[in-house]
């Protein structure tokens, strides 16, 4: 079994997140999932645990951020460019805020964040493959 991730994210309204995530392309997992919290797969090996306040508060004692703070900033990779405008403008169609920090455009990486409707922090990104690779990247071959 490979290893696995799992973000347990605290929400004032569970429906309202489900539809947000969804609309970003993770999938519920009922088996994970009842009233008081959403398991939200996005791969094999990433899940994101939407919990109500009361069960988040159920394994910590620890207060939960107030709206307008950051406590992470969770970045996560993506096939192209495009797909970095799509997820950002899905979330903003879906509850979340969007560019909430400057994009970022480096030529072999590009960048965008968005919030969810908690104000949790995502940042897709796309990252040209030679430059992953640590080659030289396309966007570099004409300098």
């Amino acid at each position: 079994m490979p290893q696995m991730i799992f973000v347990n994210l605290p929400v004032t309204d569970l429906a309202k997140s489900i539809a947000f995530y969804a609309a970003l392309g993770f999938t519920q997992n009922p088996q994970f999932s009842d009233q008081s919290g959403a398991c939200m797969v996005l791969s094999e090996t990433i899940h994101v645990m939407l919990l109500t306040h009361a069960k988040w508060q159920g394994f910590t004692t620890r207060p939960i951020c107030p709206a307008g703070s950051s406590e992470v900033s969770l970045a996560i990779t993506v096939e192209s460019r495009a797909e970095v405008d799509r997820l950002v403008e899905a979330g903003g169609a879906h509850g979340g805020g969007v560019d909430l920090n400057p994009s970022e455009d480096h030529g072999f990486m590009y960048q965008r964040t968005i919030a969810d409707p908690d104000g949790h922090i995502w940042e897709p990104f796309w990252m040209d493959p030679a430059a992953a690779a640590g080659e030289p990247a396309v966007a570099d071959a004409a300098s």
